[in-house]
Order: structure tokens, then sequence, then C-alpha cells
């Protein structure tokens, strides 16, 4: 079964067309610009402190630091709360402690201690956000635009990343930090009233709204019994930590290689996003030329390439055409992860996987760049990005033997399993519960009954069950009982109307293929032994 339209590739701009999507789109790039511009101005603002060095890089560790601490936690909030109160909700916080900092900024007030403060809180207000973002995604857009959206948004990340500094720099050199610090609370203004006119459907729920830790601990599940998924953040980790190379020595290459100043770095940077963005608009023309995995395999090699001109060619101008290179590259492999895992994932659980690739993507690239940074001081910058390009090489040739695969799932929502039949109504936390489902199966499609119910037992532990096995009656030799235990009764009507997927029924279609008679399925809800009884 072919997903609705996940083959066919569209124009990068067709997301574009949805009303509610593109103001969201141009309100999320103007606080791109709005973020990136406060991070110049907060650097700016420390520059003549006497520990400028260690107070400069910290803004940025204030800033990315509560994503890598949050990201998890707010992905099971984004999956447990209402997507869009939950985003009006941090904007208009943020806005709030945006302004603090501009009024603070502006009186004269503003410390180094109260300044990363702010932004640390800023940050925990970014990591609450991000994966309530991702997984609206295909609420706004239909699922053949899903990598479109993808790159649309990385488009504006880069636009923002590669602008805003600039933008940033005029006005500080003008007016000083106050105005960008005022600009970015504004920014958050847009997104807010944005949001606001999103009318949102309802979702029905019958179900009392699952608990945090049990709702985390679902979400872990969901992606260990997933190959797929574990394959696109296999493949993220493969490429983000050598690609982080790049990002993290390009100063370096910038200062002792090329003899740049400041704006001359910011150069290298602007050719990096302008790379980004030109990616983002060939991106449809790459997808109908290109699998997903022929596309990674190629921006692995991409940035390689990149990277190796980056750290041995002493000449600006041929750096920079390379670096729009590694731009186009950077932007085809996170915009095709990030859409792989959007398809990938069931509607329920979006927000924590895409969470969890973010928290791979974030500490990939944190401690990537650190690694590179100890090569670097032990070995040289030079070495070290070789080194770098050569991990790219292995991680475009690792696509032979680990591709990522997309197409043939489909995750609609689809609720068949028939209700149990019951002499007795379970209480919400009665548990656990012991599902058994019996099936005869005949000797001679017992191995192919073995090789689909394996693909079923993934679904049962994908959307709750906490141990799954198959067993074969010694007394009877072609009936075989599938077992599995999920942690309460609610926990498993969660699976019965929620969790299972048109994906998840196509498995069990298949396996009744190599199956004869009535299917027949029991529940058991454990029982508390009573202590102290004695017979008699």
């Amino acid at each position: 079964m072919t997903a609705t339209g996940a083959d066919s590739p569209v124009s990068t701009w067709a997301p574009l067309a949805s009303r509610i999507y593109r103001a969201l789109w141009i309100a999320q790039l103007v606080s791109n610009l709005g973020t990136w511009m406060q991070t110049v101005g907060a650097q700016w603002l420390l520059v003549g402190d006497p520990h400028a060095a260690t107070l400069v890089s910290l803004v940025q560790t204030a800033t990315t630091l509560p994503v890598m601490l949050l990201a998890v936690p707010s992905g099971v909030l984004a999956d447990l709360l209402d997507r869009r109160r939950l985003l009006i909700g941090a904007q208009a916080a943020m806005a709030l402690v945006a302004t603090a900092l501009t009024v603070v900024t502006a009186t004269g007030q503003i410390t180094p201690p109260a300044l990363l403060t702010l932004l640390f809180v800023l940050g925990v207000g970014q990591a609450l956000t991000a994966p309530a973002w991702q997984a609206i995604q295909p609420e706004l857009v239909p699922r053949n635009q899903i990598p479109a959206a993808a790159a649309l948004g990385s488009m504006g990340f880069n636009v923002g990343r590669a602008v805003g500094p600039a933008i940033a720099g005029a006005l500080v050199s003008l007016a000083g930090p106050t105005l960008v610090f005022g600009l970015n609370a504004v920014s958050f203004v847009g997104i807010v009233a944005v949001l606001f006119r999103w009318r949102r459907p309802a979702e029905e729920q019958d179900l009392p709204a699952e608990r945090p830790i049990a709702a985390l601990a679902a979400g872990l599940r969901f992606i260990r019994a997933a190959p797929a998924i574990r394959r696109v953040l296999l493949r993220s980790i493969l490429f983000i930590a050598p690609a982080s190379a790049l990002w993290a020595l390009l100063p370096v290459i910038a200062h002792d290689r090329l003899h740049l100043e400041s704006s001359g770095y910011g150069l290298l940077l602007g050719a990096l996003g302008a790379g980004a963005v030109l990616g983002a608009t060939q991106l449809s023309r790459l997808r109908r030329r290109l699998s997903p995995t022929h596309g990674l395999a190629s921006a692995a090699a991409l940035f390689g390439v990149s990277t190796v001109l980056a750290a041995t060619v002493p000449n600006t101008a041929i750096v920079l055409v390379g670096l729009i290179g590694g731009g186009f590259a950077w932007m085809t492999s996170m915009s095709t992860l990030n859409a792989t895992m959007q398809l990938l994932l069931s509607s329920w659980v979006r927000a924590r996987g895409m969470s969890v690739y973010q928290l791979v993507f974030m500490g990939g690239q944190a401690l990537g760049s650190l690694a590179w940074g100890l090569v670097a001081g032990a070995y040289g910058t030079e070495t070290a990005m070789i080194a770098a390009a050569a991990l790219l090489g292995l991680c475009a040739v690792s696509t032979l033997w680990l591709p990522v695969r997309v197409a043939t799932l489909d995750t609609t929502p689809t609720a068949y399993w028939p209700e149990p039949v019951l002499d007795f109504e379970p209480a919400a936390d009665d548990g656990p519960v012991l599902v058994l489902v019996t099936y005869h199966v005949p000797e001679e499609t017992a191995a192919e009954f073995s090789a689909a119910m394996a693909r079923v037992g993934r679904s049962r532990q994908r959307t709750g069950a906490m141990e799954w096995r198959l067993y074969r009656d010694v007394s009877v030799a072609d009936r075989y009982t599938e077992a599995f235990v999920v942690r309460s009764w609610q926990e498993h009507m969660r699976q019965h109307q929620v969790r299972l997927t048109a994906q998840d029924r196509l498995a069990e279609q298949r396996l009744e293929r190599y199956t004869v008679g009535e299917i027949q399925t029991r529940h058991l809800v454990a029982v508390q032994p009573v202590r102290g009884w004695r017979r008699g």
C-alpha cells in the first residue's frame, strides 16, 4: 500500500497556497530574524566585559541548553495538550520575557547574569514550542506536501540565520542592542496573532488524558519498535556528527587560513545560508530524480567536498562557492530527514518522536562540535576537517546497506479492532492487561506465519505492549497463541481507539492469510492476591 500522494513530489512553494500555513510561515520567518538579531545584540552587549570571551560563548549555551534538556519532555507535553494553545501560551510568555529584556537594557540595569538568565528563559520557551511546531505541520498541509513544508521551514530558519545577524549589526551600530531586543519582542506578537486566527479542529477524546511519565514511556516504546524511525535517527547521527566540524571550525578557517575579519566570517555564514535557500527551492526537482536514500548520500558527499575545500584552499572565492554547495547539501539532508520522520510517525506520538529527533540533532551537533574542537587542538584544523570529510564519505557509502524507507507506510489512524466482550468493566487503572490471541496455522504456512507475526509483534509494541511473545501449543500442533502485556486497561483502550493505523491493519491482514478458522482473543486483567488469607 502506498501512502496517499507521498510519492508525488510537489513544488517547494505548494504549502504556501494554504492561507494558515502561509501566515504562520511568514510569522515564524520574522520571529527567526528576531531571534538571530537578539543573539547578535546580546553578544555585542557583552564584548566590552573583561570576561567577554567566556560570556559571549555562554550566549549560545544559554539559548541551546534548554532545547537539549527539555526536548523530550516538551514533546510529551505537545502530544498531551492542545498544540495550538501550548504554542500561544509559550509564544506570549516569550514576548513578555523579551519585553522585560528590552526594558532592563533600555534603563541600563542589565548585567551579564541577568542577560544570560533571560536568554535561558527564552531558550526554555523555544524548547517548549519546537516539537509542537513540527507536529502541527501535517495538520496544515496534505501528506504529499510535508517534504516541501519541511524544506520551507528549514529555509525560514536559514534565512533568519543569514540575514538576521547582518540586520542586527547595522541596527546595533546605529541604536545599540535595545532596538534589536525590542524588535524581537514584537516578532512574537505576529505568531500569537496568527495562532489565534487558526481554528484547529477539536479532537474528540473519550479517554482520560495520558499521564506524562506513561506518555513518555509509550513514546520511547514506539520508537524502539519502529525500525524505520530508528534508521532515520541513525542516519541523522551519521551525518550530523562529522558535518558539525565545518560549523564548529569555520571561524578558525576564516581567521587563520583566509585571514578574514568578522565581516568576512559573516560572508562565509551567508554563503552557507544562501546555499540552504537554494537547496530549498530545488528540493522538489531533486525528489523527482533521487530517492530519499540517494538524496542523503549525495548530500553527505557534497558536504564532505565543501569541508575539504574550506580546510585546504586558501582562496576565499573558491571557499565561498564550496560553502554554497555545503549549504545546499545541509538543506537537502535536514529537510529529507525531517520530512521522513514526520511521514513515519503516527499522529498520537508525532511530537514525542520529533522531540527525540530534535534531541539527536542538537546533541549530535553539540557533541560533534566539541569533539572536532578537541581533534583540531591536538592535530590541527586541517587534519580534523579532512577526517570529518572522510567520515562524510563513509556516511554516503553507508546508504548502500542502511537506506531509509517511507513510501510504503500508511500512518492514517484506523480503529479497526472490535471492542472486547466484557462480563464486567475494568477500571481505567486496572492492570497490567494480558491479551491472548489464538490462531490455527497449517504446517505448510507456518514459516510465512512466523515472518508475518514479527511485523504484527512490532505493531503491538509500537501501540502500547510492554511485553510481546508468540507461543506454540504442544498439545495441538497447529495452534499458536500470541501474548502481549499492556500497562493498564486504559492503555489498552488507547490501542483500540487511538493508536492503530492503516499500516497496522495491513500487517494483520497479511498475517490472516496464513491462518485457518476463527481467531480468538481473550483479555485478562491482573488481580492482586489478598494477603493474610488462610484456608480453613
